[in-house]
């Protein structure tokens, strides 16, 4: 990527943070930061030299203000259809992404950044953010997987809430509904926070946790038994490891694993 593009990539370690970079705008998601996201995803989830991602805004005002409403003036409903349509293919790349996808919440969350950070695993917010879906406000409803991915996170009753009231959430509040994992300590930058949380991903096995999200995904909304199926399929995909045979060496010999993903 150059200079010039609206999401930057930072490489620390083996956790790679993306930045979307137009404070200006509040790091509003434009068609071209969209793009942008897709193209790196691509590029971080084929890399095995990354072990998770982290996803933040420029500043510490706002990780993401939504869509980008300036650009979306004079559009017609088509373009706006092909518009939220890339929110699907794009950052879907992240949402399917096999290693896990962390957002640190540096401020606002609004519309199209809340969704943003719905897609991720995890989620890290500073003591400032603010988190919303204010989209019924503005004449329209969350297109981006609000109405899906919220409930599934907080419960219907409080997603129903935050998305008829246009409901604000603060950071506290977020943490005590199961919105965010965790607050950062006042002072502590959320990126460094939630990078240092993560330790325990970045030096971990990465085909266990790939495993592990699968069995999650795919068996959350299914009966039971289904389910437990499921688990037993990703499970016997880390008996074929290299790495399950490296943490029983590491074990037998009293020190930490190296994994490689193999």
């Amino acid at each position: 990527m150059t200079d010039a593009s609206p999401v930057k990539l930072d490489r620390r370690g083996a956790v790679a943070v993306l930045t979307i970079d137009r404070a200006d705008r509040r790091n509003a998601l434009s068609r071209d930061a969209l793009l942008a996201f897709g193209r790196l995803g691509r590029e971080l989830v084929d890399d095995p030299e990354v072990r998770a991602i982290v996803i933040t805004g420029a500043g510490d005002k706002a990780f993401c203000a939504g869509a980008d409403l300036k650009e979306r003036q004079g559009m017609s409903p088509d373009d706006v259809r092909r518009q939220v349509g890339l929110y699907r293919t794009e950052l879907g790349v992240l949402a399917r992404s096999p290693k896990p996808v962390i957002a640190a919440i540096n401020g606002v969350a609004f519309g199209g950044g809340l969704e943003l950070a719905l897609i991720c695993d995890l989620r890290v917010a500073a003591p400032h953010a603010e988190l919303a879906l204010p989209e019924t406000s503005l004449g329209i409803i969350p297109g981006a997987g609000g109405t899906q991915r919220l409930p599934r996170v907080v419960g219907e009753a409080r997603a129903k809430e935050m998305i008829l009231l246009g409901r604000k959430l603060a950071a506290a509040e977020a943490l005590a509904w199961g919105l965010v994992n965790r607050v950062s300590p006042e002072g502590t930058p959320v990126v460094d926070d939630a990078i240092a949380w993560i330790e325990p991903i970045a030096s971990g096995a990465p085909i266990a946790q790939a495993a592990a999200l699968r069995a999650i995904e795919d068996g959350y909304d299914v009966p039971l038994d289904l389910g437990l199926e499921i688990e037993r399929v990703h499970y016997d995909e880390t008996l074929r490891s290299e790495d399950r045979l490296e943490a029983l060496r590491a074990f037998a010999e009293k020190r930490k694993p190296v994994y490689r993903g193999r």
